[in-house]
């Protein structure tokens, strides 16, 4: 991953994750709770791609095991937010552009669903059954409709704000060949003139220069 890419969906999965254990946790509404760290890891996996989202949500679950007042064994969440995350970064379009909104609040119900069942089977196999007594039934529909509800205020503007970094020509770690041609193209577009056409114009410039004064001592001589 880049820099760039590293430094933003940190700050974003650190900023989201706070935001979910004192704020969202506290509202205590009825079923399951709005989940904006799986917000998150959608909105970037859906830019980043599903290599970079699997590893963008395995951080990110990882986190959210070890923050406090985590109960389940660590690296449950992780394990969640890393197929959800692979699996949404799946749905990114090839120009990195959504055409409608259509798309990605389908992938956010589908991983609402999805990270609700994925987290309930892997409970069953550690012998967590706390969603037995919750309700699975409950606990996938208000997901789902939290996630929904949530999603058009997060994912449009986590999304945006990713592309935003990624097209940073400042950011980009590419070779000094690339960083050269960039650095060219910024003159370039701000005089108008190329570096080595603008020696070859000085040169030239020059050359008609001397000729011109050669002319005018040559006409002084006749006179």
């Amino acid at each position: 991953m880049r820099f760039n890419r590293m430094l933003l969906s940190a700050t974003l999965v650190v900023v989201a994750l706070v935001i979910q254990v004192s704020v969202l946790a506290r509202l205590h509404l009825p079923g399951a709770v709005p989940d904006l760290l799986l917000l998150t890891v959608l909105a970037l996996a859906m830019v980043y791609g599903h290599v970079s989202g699997a590893l963008i949500g395995f951080g990110a679950g990882l986190l959210a095991d070890l923050a406090p007042p985590a109960d389940h064994a660590a690296g449950r969440y992780a394990l969640v937010l890393c197929v959800i995350g692979y699996f949404a970064g799946l749905a990114k379009p090839d120009n990195g552009r959504l055409k409608s909104a259509t798309a990605p609040m389908a992938v956010v119900v589908a991983a609402a669903i999805g990270s609700t069942l994925l987290y309930a089977g892997v409970g069953a196999l550690v012998g967590d059954t706390a969603a037995r007594h919750v309700g699975l039934v409950s606990l996938l529909f208000t997901a789902a409709l939290y996630d929904l509800l949530l999603a058009p205020f997060v994912v449009p503007g986590l999304m945006g704000l990713a592309r935003r970094a990624e097209n940073n020509p400042l950011a980009e770690t590419g070779t000094s060949a690339k960083a050269a041609d960039v650095s060219s193209g910024w003159l370039s577009s701000g005089t108008g003139l190329r570096i080595g056409g603008q020696r070859g114009g000085l040169r030239v410039k020059a050359a008609k220069a001397r000729v011109a004064r050669a002319g005018r001592i040559k006409g002084v001589k006749r006179l």
